[in-house]
This record gives C-alpha cells, structure tokens and sequence, in this order.
C-alpha cells in the first residue's frame, strides 16, 4: 500500500474501528502491549543499532545502546510499574453545598494518537511517546523520518511482527507523506522536530482541531556560574554537547561563562574531548552529521561565523568525506551571526562572557524560551536566582541533558520550543482525557433551588452566595 492522503485516511479509520471495538482497554491488555515493545527492543537491539549506524554514515552503537535502547526500556518498564495506578479513577470531593455527592475524574484513552519521529534519536523519540500512548489505552499511527530510511523500513517490519493486532502501525514515506499524516484528524498529534516545521504541523492539525504536543528545539544556554565547579562544567558541558555530534534537540547551543575564563574554558575543553574521543576524525565512537546537507549547513555557520569575525577553536581533525565534523569552539560569536539565530543541532559551541550573573540571566530572558537551560553553579542562593528569573522547557543543575532521563518530570517545551508535555504519567495524562463524573446522592438537596423561585429559593441563593 503506497503511503498517499487516501491510503493513509483508511489506515487510520481501520485503527479507530478497533479502538470503538475496544474503547477502554484494561490493565492486561494494555500490559500486553508494552511487553511487546519491550521485546522489540530487547530482540532486536543488534539489528536496531546497525540500522541507525547505517543511516548515519557512522553512529557509534554505545551512544544507541545509551540514548536511544536504554532509555526505551526504561520508559516501558516504568509503565509496567505504575500504569495500572494511573488508570484508576480519582476520587475529589464535592463542593460542600453539593455534599453527600460523590466526584471523580475518570483516565479515558482519547483513541488514535498519531506520532510524528525525528531523525536525530530515531528510536527513542518514537518509543517514548509511544509507551504513553499505550499505557494510556491508546492505539498510535506513528510517522518515521525519511533521512533515517534504513531504520524506519525496519520499526516498520518489527512493529507489524510484534502488534499483529494492529495497535501500533508504522508509516514511512517523504516530506509530502509527512505532511498528509499531519492533516489526518488524530485524536491528538505529538510532533518531534524542528520549530519551522512544527507551525506547519500546528496549522494542519487546526484544520481537524486536532490537540498537539509540540516538542522543538531552540537555541538552550548553558551558564557557568561564578562559583562552579568549573572543571565539572567543562566536562560535562563538553559531554552534552558533543553525544550524538551535537545533534541533540537538548544539546547545549551556546555557554555563558565569565569573562576572565574563556581561555581557560578552551583548554579545559580540549582537553575533555581528546580524553574523550582521541583521534576524533577517525573515532568510531564519535558520530557522523546524518547527511551531507546537515553537514554543509554547520559548516556553513561556522565559516560564516569567522568570516565575519569569530575565532574557531577546532578541538579535532576533519573527515568531509565521512562527514566527521570535529568540535568546535566559537569566540567573539555576535548576535548578527547567523551561529547565534539558528539553533545549531551539531558540534559548534559559542562562548559567550559575562561580567555579572545578572547580565547573563538578562541574556537568556531576553530570548525565545528555549527547551533546556544548564545551570553550573554552587551557591544556593545564585542557582534560585537563575531559576526564578529564567524561562525554560526544563533545567538540569550542574549537568546536562538529564533532566530528559527522569520519569517523574515532564519533558516539554515552552513558547518557540514547544507546547505540552510527556514522559511517565505526565505522558499517561497528555494521551488521556480525565473524564470528570458528578455522582449525584439519592438524598439531595437539588430540588431546592427549582423554579418557581419564592423565597426559599431566595434564602437558599443568599446561602450559596455567603458561602461561595
């Protein structure tokens, strides 16, 4: 079946013949399901890892194992332990007036979720949306990306092996597929990428008043603070940055660090990435860019940058031909340089120095709220500064990329770096909608407040008005 408007109209209307089939699946089934994409990934982890190795031109298999299976299974195993809590009904109480009445908001799957992949993580972030999706009682149509055509031919074939019932159903296809899927009216529509690309996805899903979660991208700070561990902070900005060649949509695009200190922060930095990737041009645990036009574009950023007037610190060799793009550290980045516009997605690092925290918190508030902001630094009372006065999709202190990691929060953006929010019940409510029930008592006082309205109604009105 080619992937065209129609086509893709009947697959969708088949998934939602089987969700009015089975409108509320149970724990069982649903437990079901997230074991068959537990064993999707657990079987097939060799042929996953080679695919995407495949796809890339070079992708290290530990960085898949670490970013992408890893956090896949633990995604699922934590549903596994907490979805049949998150189905039950939750009990609230009752205005007082209303009492003895009973109140309830009841989790019901909203139906036929549609996913729109990325081709950065390829696994990850269509497994990730896709455990909420199914603990929430779901079935998913998900879009895998056409620059990753090795490894979305494979979910394909391994999602039609392990839910021959169809409850997830994979497509692939070219951008004009990618903009059909978008249109189809979903029950609500999760879309990973870019921000450009996610006001298209918006726009179709209005037509169909379709719900979305935007997850995009932005340009995401980090800050050396004036009492860090400065040492730590290299590294581990280093290591945010350059897993995965820096096409992370959470990786750090720029540092503000103290003035004084950006030489040191070079040499502290290279330093970092030959203990980390030694020989990084022929490191087969460095990541190639994804394709030769993702390759000329950082390329482009960075030779533009220097043109006009930045310093390129290199902390490695070039390989154009394996499209191997060494790290790369910008000084004297301006705001008029296109480095400092667009979001990065590769090994290119501005720094940029600050003479006080307040001008670097200035900095970051006077620009589109990004999807992640890294805060190193010590002192209690700077870090509740920089969180209060900041605005971010998420944050992680002294560290980067973490807070991605963590089940019991949220992952979303904010304003240009998205909308709405998954990961763990956060992601079990986002594919819910949590019915409100008012069960009325067989005792009640509602017959007080019928027409005709005399003075009982008045005095019982002058109640309810004392009392609200």
């Amino acid at each position: 079946m080619s992937d065209t408007a129609s086509p893709l109209g009947e697959r969708l209307e088949r998934m939602r013949a089987a969700q009015r089939a089975q409108p509320m699946p149970d724990w069982p089934a649903r437990r079901a399901r997230l074991r068959a994409l537990e064993a999707l990934l657990l079987q097939h982890r060799d042929a996953i890892g080679a695919a995407i190795d495949a796809d890339f031109g070079g992708r290290p298999r530990e960085e898949t194992d670490l970013l992408e299976i890893f956090p896949g299974l633990s995604a699922v195993r934590h549903a596994l332990a907490h979805g049949r809590r998150w189905m039950k009904p939750r009990r609230r109480l009752a205005e007082l007036l209303f009492l003895p009445a009973r109140t309830e908001l009841r989790p019901q799957p909203l139906g036929v979720v549609g996913i729109i992949v990325p081709w950065n993580y390829p696994l990850y972030l269509a497994v990730g949306p896709l455990v909420d999706a199914l603990a929430a009682g779901n079935r998913a149509m998900v879009k895998m990306s056409e620059y990753t055509p090795r490894f979305s031919a494979l979910f394909a074939e391994l999602a039609a092996r392990h839910f021959p019932g169809g409850e997830v159903d994979v497509v692939t296809g070219d951008a004009d597929v990618a903009q059909a899927f978008s249109a189809l009216p979903f029950d609500h529509l999760l879309f990973t990428g870019s921000t450009a690309v996610g006001r298209h996805v918006m726009r179709a899903a209005a037509a169909n008043l379709t719900p979305v979660t935007l997850e995009l991208g932005g340009k995401s700070p980090a800050i050396v603070g004036p009492g860090a561990d400065f040492a730590r902070a290299v590294e581990r900005i280093v290591f945010g940055k350059l897993v995965n060649a820096g096409q992370t949509c959470i990786a750090p695009d720029y540092v503000l660090l103290p003035r004084g200190r950006v030489e040191e922060f070079v040499q502290a930095a290279r330093a970092t990435a030959a203990r980390m990737y030694p020989d990084i041009a022929r490191n087969g645990q460095y990541a190639s860019i994804v394709s030769e036009r993702q390759h000329a574009r950082l390329r482009a950023l960075r030779d533009e940058a220097v043109a006009a007037g930045a310093r390129a610190e290199a902390l490695g060799a070039e390989d154009p031909a394996r499209r191997r793009l060494p790290p790369t550290l910008l000084l004297g980045a301006t705001d008029a340089m296109r480095v400092m516009q667009e979001e990065i997605f590769g090994p290119l690092l501005p720094l940029l120095p600050y003479d006080t925290l307040d001008e670097a918190i200035a900095y970051v508030a006077a620009r589109p709220h990004p999807l992640a902001l890294y805060l190193f630094e010590r002192d209690r009372a700077a870090i509740e500064k920089v969180l209060s006065l900041t605005v971010a999709g998420g944050v992680t202190v002294n560290d980067t990329l973490y807070h991605i990691a963590q089940h019991g929060l949220p992952f979303g953006g904010i304003g240009p770096s998205g909308m709405g929010g998954y990961h763990g019940e956060a992601g079990f409510r986002t594919f819910s909608h949590l019915k409100p029930v008012f069960r009325q008592a067989r005792l009640n006082g509602a017959g007080l407040l019928n027409p005709p309205y005399g003075a009982r109604f008045r005095r019982m009105l002058a109640l309810m008005l004392k009392r609200g």
